[in-house]
């Protein structure tokens, strides 16, 4: 494992074993470092950001970083009076991709290389073994270990905003009700175009 991806595992399971503590957490944990797992390992998407090896645990920790930094702005705890638990927003932000887990695998392709000459390059293909949508299917996972508080679920199921391919009035209510989901999602945003960015 490069160093860059192994100091960025670190760093996940030092801020996981820190603030989220629930019954089923430390089975979660062994879950995404097993076998069965590829979460600190594998990219965030097939092109675009984090389209490396690591990039889905370098994303949520972007995204962790984010979302601690949104919800310390003065507007946002005075005006609008969001606070919520160092849990929640561990669990919101770290866990929030989990359905990217084993969904990406390595296969090769003809390319040029910079002298013109056609050579097998490696690329993530999209091999999704677990149909249930996006934001849903994190929960769905999470759920399998430990409980979610309904904001929590909410946080995850809705961190694409606006951009996925959901009913607009749902995503529109659900951040009304949950802002949340509408933190997360501006995280999300701001460690994927601002931070990450296409490779």
């Amino acid at each position: 494992m490069p160093a860059d991806v192994l100091a960025n595992k670190e760093r996940f399971i030092s801020i996981y074993n820190e603030k989220i503590t629930r019954r089923g957490a430390d089975k979660l944990l062994e879950w995404l470092d097993s076998e069965g797992s590829d979460f600190f390992t594998a990219p965030a998407s097939t092109r675009y950001h984090g389209a490396y090896e690591g990039g889905l645990c370098e994303h949520s920790l972007h995204v962790y970083d984010c979302l601690c930094s949104y919800l310390e702005r003065e507007r946002v705890k005075e005006q609008y009076g969001l606070e919520y638990t160092e849990e929640s927003i561990a669990i919101a932000s770290l866990l929030h991709d989990l359905c990217k887990i084993n969904l990406y695998r390595v296969s090769y392709r003809n390319a040029k290389n910079e002298q013109g000459v056609w050579e097998k390059v490696p690329y993530y293909e999209y091999h999704d073994m677990l149909p249930y949508g996006h934001g849903e299917k994190s929960v769905y996972i999470v759920s399998g270990f430990m409980r979610l508080t309904r904001d929590e679920a909410m946080a995850i199921r809705w961190h694409m905003g606006f951009s996925g391919e959901e009913n607009t009035n749902t995503i529109g209510k659900a951040l009304e009700l949950y802002p949340l989901a509408l933190a997360t999602h501006i995280a999300d945003m701001e460690s994927t175009f601002y931070i990450e960015g296409k490779e």
